[in-house]
């Protein structure tokens, strides 16, 4: 008798061990399912984002932002953001998102969100479609005409060192004749010098330089950056030529 007794003991003990091992497993993946991790790929340009997935279940989302871009932009989204990423540089962004919903995402840039850079990012709903646009963009004015006259016997160097936002050159006055830039971009954004109607410039990543020499005949000519929207943020000026 006491033989059968302990026999239905450890037959209760292995059955109590059966429920446990199904009990448990269900609440371990609930919460794995709670804490799941998703990874998406982003890529800016000029002026988009291009995600790898459009939507996303709640949890930790990994972002791996990449600038596929000729400038500068940065990734902003569940109140935390990038960097400012020069062409060809990523970051990670870890956000965590507790709840379903339309999640607002940005490039902070000035005038890169109003170009395009926002939307909206699914998590546990349903992705909302953009809305087709029928505006178009109007061209940019031609650029001014190349000015008339005779470039004098001047040979005259010029540094320009370029920062946020705006020029330093050596000299803004210099006479007719051969003018050579030598330009710097001393700033933590790409920019790049341009004599309007002479010369559009290389765009240089922070520290590269370029140099170009051009004959200028008197005149008042206007220097810019052809970054957009750096030029709403002050690079641009102008030099005169002098008989």
């Amino acid at each position: 008798m006491r033989r059968i007794a302990v026999i239905l003991g450890v037959a209760a003990l292995a059955l109590a061990g059966v429920f446990a091992g199904v009990l448990l497993p269900s609440g371990g993946a609930s919460t794995q399912a709670a804490d799941a991790t998703t990874k998406v790929t982003v890529k800016a340009s000029e002026f988009k984002y291009v995600f790898s997935k459009k939507r996303v279940p709640t949890g930790t989302v990994i972002f791996t932002v990449i600038n596929k871009g000729k400038i500068s932009h940065d990734f902003k989204i569940g109140g935390k953001k990038t960097k400012s990423l020069l062409p060809g540089k990523s970051q990670k962004l870890t956000v965590k998102f507790g709840k379903k919903g339309q999640y607002a995402f940005l490039c902070t840039l000035f005038g890169h969100a109003k170009a395009g850079m926002k939307g909206k990012f699914a998590v546990a709903v349903a992705p909302v479609v953009p809305k087709p646009t029928t505006t178009t963009q109007p061209p940019p004015p031609p650029p001014p005409p190349p000015p008339t006259g005779t470039v004098g016997p001047g040979n005259t160097t010029v540094t320009v060192g370029m920062v946020e936002y705006g020029f330093n050159l050596s000299q803004t006055s210099m006479p007719s004749g051969q003018v050579t830039f030598v330009i710097t971009n001393n700033g933590a954004e790409v920019h790049n010098f341009s004599v309007s109607g002479i010369k559009a410039g290389q765009i240089l990543n922070p520290g590269q330089s370029e140099t170009y020499t051009v004959g200028l005949p008197a005149a008042r000519f206007s220097i810019v950056c052809d970054v957009p929207f750096h030029i709403d943020r002050g690079m641009s000026g102008s030099i005169t030529v002098t008989p």
